[in-house]
């Protein structure tokens, strides 16, 4: 396999725009504006420049790239400490019981708060990969290479890590959930919205969303059962959070009702069980295929390669590995088994 992981630079700005034209819409992370695309590589390139390892409101971009051919056919990002800039809103889904003795019945209905309890957490996000690249597990490589950067660089993230699921959205492009709820009081249809969070934050959220908790039976049924449901090209992903130890705990996405997915850091498998080692031998013929990472910061670099620990604590990798990720005997790798 020729593809690997490396730091997003300004010189990726084109391919990241040819790729943020392809997402459908409601993926903030990657709006197809080449204006923010290029502030969102400034800030990474700031975040990869900075030497003191301690947490910080940053962001790091990461693309895929092919070795062989140059091309970037996807990325990913990772977000320090959000909510910083401006508030981290989600819905928070609650159950309300109340009790009629006179009738004797008991009802429970939803509610959604809006919140800011996952202020100051960091993020997983930006994943996408070119769809004529969805096969021999490249989207794995990109989702799992954000967590051994974090395992690296562990004293820049925080304590809590989430990922946010983009929802429904239906064949117009549109979000039953977001028409069902803030649609009603903005105006704006969802690309809109949308598409001006993406560029300019949410603070707009917080200005006009009302602040009382809306209660689930009377939205419509379609925005009702949008509610914590990740859109069908996303279940594949959330099966992957779920596999690290991510967990859903009734946090939404305010604008199309995706489910965010919460885990504690240190918990998160793939940092969990990252290994640190000084290679040895870099001509490793067979071994335990892993993810496999070298560098840092800027120059973090990460691939699929066989690897092989030994007695002295060395590990051995392939050459192929190697190669990719510029390493050479004695220099540290990370890795985790695939």
């Amino acid at each position: 396999m020729t593809f690997r992981i490396r730091a997003a630079t300004s010189g990726d700005l084109e391919a990241l725009y040819e790729m943020a034209k392809l997402t459908g819409g409601g993926f903030t992370n990657l709006p197809p504006d080449r204006n923010s695309l290029g502030a969102k590589l400034a800030k990474a390139e700031a975040a990869f420049a900075r030497d003191e390892q301690s947490l910080s409101d940053e962001l790091y971009v990461m693309v895929l790239e092919n070795v062989a051919t140059g091309e970037v056919r996807g990325t990913c990002q990772l977000m320090s400490q959000v909510g910083q800039q401006w508030p981290f809103y989600s819905y928070r889904k609650t159950t309300h019981t109340q009790h009629s003795r006179e009738l004797e019945r008991t009802v429970r209905a939803e509610l959604l708060f809006l919140v800011t309890d996952l202020e100051g957490c960091s993020e997983v996000g930006g994943l996408f990969l070119h769809p004529a690249e969805r096969a021999g597990g490249l989207g794995l490589l990109l989702a799992r290479s954000r967590y051994l950067f974090i395992a690296m660089h562990r004293a820049r993230f925080a304590d809590r890590v989430l990922a946010e699921l983009r929802g429904i959205i239906d064949e117009r492009g549109g979000s039953p959930f977001w028409d069902g709820v803030a649609g009603r009081f903005f105006g704006m249809s969802f690309q809109e919205a949308d598409y001006f969070n993406a560029i300019n934050g949410n603070q707009f959220i917080a200005d006009l969303m009302p602040k009382y908790p809306v209660y689930a039976a009377m939205l419509t049924d379609s925005a009702r059962t949008a509610i914590g449901m990740p859109h069908p090209t996303g279940r594949a992903a959330m099966r992957m959070l779920e596999n690290e130890g991510f967990s859903y705990e009734g946090y939404v996405d305010i604008f199309d009702g995706g489910p965010t997915m919460i885990a504690r850091t240190d918990n998160v498998a793939s940092i969990a069980s990252a290994r640190a080692a000084r290679t040895g031998r870099i001509d490793l013929e067979r071994g335990e295929q892993a993810l496999i990472a070298s560098g840092t910061l800027g120059r973090f670099r990460c691939c699929y390669g066989a690897r092989a620990f030994a007695e002295d604590g060395t590990v051995s990798i392939d050459a192929s590995a190697a190669d990719m990720l510029g390493a050479e005997p004695g220099d540290e790798v990370w890795s985790v088994s695939r």
